[in-house]
């Protein structure tokens, strides 16, 4: 069986694959501006400012684009705890601590761009999104505890510790998530502004995927079956960031019924597409422990498209019928 590495190992050997990426990223990466995408002039004061407060026949978004919205940015606002778990994991050292003060102010902007839309255009509930921002924050979130419950098997693999390599493998599969996310909470707006702003937003995800999927692409070069553990673990116990989230449940059973994010776009536009880049079932560099691995992620991935299967037919058996209630009414 191969010797894992360390966690101190993986990030010295991973360093130079870390210092290339981050030059990449500043040489393609495009710097823009929060302010620039609201409408500025769509905006009132509040009652505390002699206004009148927020009135649910304000906002031109529809129960989708809510929730959508507020989904999203209750998971920008979690910043704090992302920084902390990637700090932890990678150091704030050499190349390493670049990217993570880079990345952390980049995806600042997307917290602040999206509260401005939804405060300005009066969008959603300002005062319930800040009690929901105070709960969510308050609670924090860490990916990796996902990892870290399942102590017992990841002891039976010789893994010693849940770090480098399970944060890459968990954020690799977020930011493309996140982006899907974004791209259809844009769409399902209905206006022309938002939809704009996600555009930008969802760019910059895609560009933190690359990212953190090179690092780990990497690291499955290094080491096949220690790096395929952690994708595995990841894989087979995904939630996304916003998971304890006040309505979370709620919001995400609408954003799933009507293709915002939902089994599908996870496994055909995240997942499959991931493990595709990485090879993962044409390598032929896995060890006895890594062949096991590999079976047991492709057995999970065929019950995970049964699933997705399965909750289309629901989905589109009950649209049906509220298509069909929706009309009798209207006759």
């Amino acid at each position: 069986m191969a010797r894992q590495l360390t966690q101190l190992e993986l990030l010295r050997e991973l360093e130079s694959t870390a210092e290339a990426n981050v030059n990449r990223h500043l040489k393609v990466a495009r710097d823009w501006n929060p302010h620039d995408y609201i409408p500025w002039d769509e905006g009132e004061d509040y009652a505390a400012l002699g206004g009148t407060d927020y009135d649910p026949e304000q906002s031109q978004l529809n129960e989708v684009a809510k929730a959508a919205m507020i989904t999203n940015l209750l998971t920008e606002d979690n910043l704090p705890s992302y920084h902390r778990v990637i700090a932890d994991n990678f150091s704030m050292d050499s190349a390493w601590g670049h990217w993570v003060g880079r990345w952390t102010a980049e995806e600042n902007r997307h917290g602040i761009v999206m509260r401005d839309y939804l405060v300005v255009t009066r969008g959603v509930d300002p005062v319930a999104l800040e009690e929901a921002r105070m709960i969510h924050m308050t609670n924090g979130y860490d990916p990796l505890l996902v990892a870290q419950d399942h102590a017992a098997e990841l002891e039976e693999h010789d893994i010693d510790e849940v770090g480098l390599l399970h944060s890459v493998a968990y954020v690799t599969f977020q930011e493309l998530a996140t982006r899907v996310s974004h791209r259809n909470t844009g769409k399902a707006c209905n206006d022309p502004i938002a939809d704009k702003m996600l555009q930008r937003i969802a760019a910059d995800e895609n560009l933190h995927m690359i990212f953190y999927r090179n690092i780990c692409g990497a690291g499955m070069d290094l080491s096949p079956d220690q790096t395929l553990r952690a994708v595995t673990d990841i894989v087979t116990n995904f939630q996304m960031p916003g998971a304890g989230m006040p309505n979370f449940r709620r919001h995400g059973v609408l954003m799933a019924k009507h293709g915002i994010y939902d089994l599908r776009q996870h496994l055909d536009e995240v997942v499959m597409p991931v493990l595709r880049k990485w090879d993962i079932f044409n390598r032929t560099d896995f060890g006895p422990e890594g062949e096991k691995t590999r079976e047991e992620l492709a057995t999970f991935l065929e019950q995970l498209d049964k699933d997705a299967t399965r909750f289309e037919e629901m989905r589109d058996r009950a649209l049906a019928r509220e298509a069909a209630k929706a009309a009798k009414q209207a006759s």
